[in-house]
């Protein structure tokens, strides 16, 4: 199990991972952008959001660091542009925790599968902070 920092970036998030890989000397970052995400029916992606990041991460002195641009129309507030993501593979105790934050708090998405993830979730908890939940460590 881990807690792991996720920064959001505004566009600019290929920019900065590759900046963060070279000043912490971590491996040639892993880039998914929006448009690499498999394509839903329903959904047609906007041109503007094809090329920003959807996900990357580093391993900086041991710690993971995950990031991701903003998708278009989402909020971006700098200085608010941080969230904690837990990533465990004890399907109990991911639905257990976010169960308890959820009180008082604020479900951003709830716990479901994606195509990265057998269950993914977030939401906002009592005290504004930002949680990520994700079953499992995956290749990303």
């Amino acid at each position: 199990m881990s807690v792991d920092v996720y920064l959001n970036f505004n566009g600019n998030c290929r920019e900065a991972v590759t900046y963060y890989a070279q000043v912490f000397g971590t491996q040639e970052p892993r880039l998914m952008s929006f448009g690499d995400a498999p394509p839903n029916p329903g959904y047609e992606l906007p041109e503007e959001a094809k090329s920003l990041i959807m996900h990357s991460r580093l391993s900086i002195f041991g710690s993971n660091v995950m990031f991701s641009d903003v998708f278009p129309g989402m909020p971006f507030v700098l200085g608010n542009n941080i969230s904690l993501a837990i990533v465990v593979d004890d399907l109990d105790a991911l639905q257990s925790a976010f169960d308890k934050l959820r009180e008082g708090g604020n479900v951003g998405m709830e716990l479901q599968e994606t195509f990265w993830s057998k269950r993914y979730g977030s939401l906002t908890d009592k005290f504004g902070v930002q949680w990520q939940f994700n079953f499992g460590t995956g290749e990303w």
